[in-house]
């Protein structure tokens, strides 16, 4: 004779500790356990010092060159879409002759050490051009260094400019177009991230980890 068969018992489903949800309980410790806060915010500014101290950022210096279209004498007389495009045609040129071969030999001649492919693979950065003042950046682990780069890009860009506008019925670069390097000695030079970027960020991973630790781990 068959026994009767025995249904299983269901074993209720355990659900992991990191993706539960914290408890009002759990938020009111938190809360309360200011010194933990504090303990661990001191320490998370101590260890962004410390990585600022033992690997700081490196310097960037900008240099400027005042650029001007002079749209007035290009098309005295024309629609507004034409002057956009004249605009757009003749930026666009400019920028391909700051990271022409030549301009970027110019550069790596001044400054021994410094490839064409090097000052292209993130040493030089140039802002977002238009009229007015244009914008060189150049990145260095020494500031004299990122100074005379950036200096040097500038000159070296406006000196390939004027030197096409002459030529200009050979390169396609309008007459008009005038660059004069307005900033190239004496630059501004800073770090790329600050002391104080440092201790924010330190210190906001460490809170960050005491808050992890407390809701998902289920400690202290």
């Amino acid at each position: 004779m068959k026994r009767p068969s025995r249904a299983k018992k269901a074993h209720p489903v355990r659900s992991c500790p990191i993706f539960a949800v914290a408890s009002f309980e759990e938020i009111v410790r938190l809360l309360r356990a200011w010194r933990l806060w504090v303990l661990g915010g001191f320490v998370g500014a101590l260890v962004g010092a410390g990585v600022f101290a033992a690997a700081p950022p490196p310097f960037r210096a900008r240099a400027t060159v005042n650029v001007d279209l002079h749209l007035e004498l290009a098309w005295p007389e024309s629609t507004d879409r034409e002057q956009f495009y004249y605009l757009e045609r003749e930026t666009r040129k400019l920028m391909e002759i700051a990271w022409s071969d030549s301009t970027l030999q110019a550069v790596a001649q001044a400054n021994p050490g410094d490839s064409v492919e090097k000052l292209r693979s993130g040493v030089l950065a140039l802002s977002q051009p238009g009229v007015g003042g244009w914008h060189f950046f150049a990145q260095a682990e020494d500031a004299d260094r990122a100074e005379a780069l950036a200096g040097d890009w500038a000159r070296a860009f406006a000196d390939s400019v004027r030197a096409q506008v002459i030529s200009s019925a050979t390169t396609g670069l309008e007459p008009y177009i005038t660059a004069d390097a307005s900033q190239v000695r004496s630059l501004p030079v800073e770090r790329t991230s600050t002391l104080g970027m440092y201790i924010l960020v330190g210190t906001a991973i460490a809170l960050a980890l005491i808050a992890f630790a407390v809701f998902f781990l289920r400690l202290g």
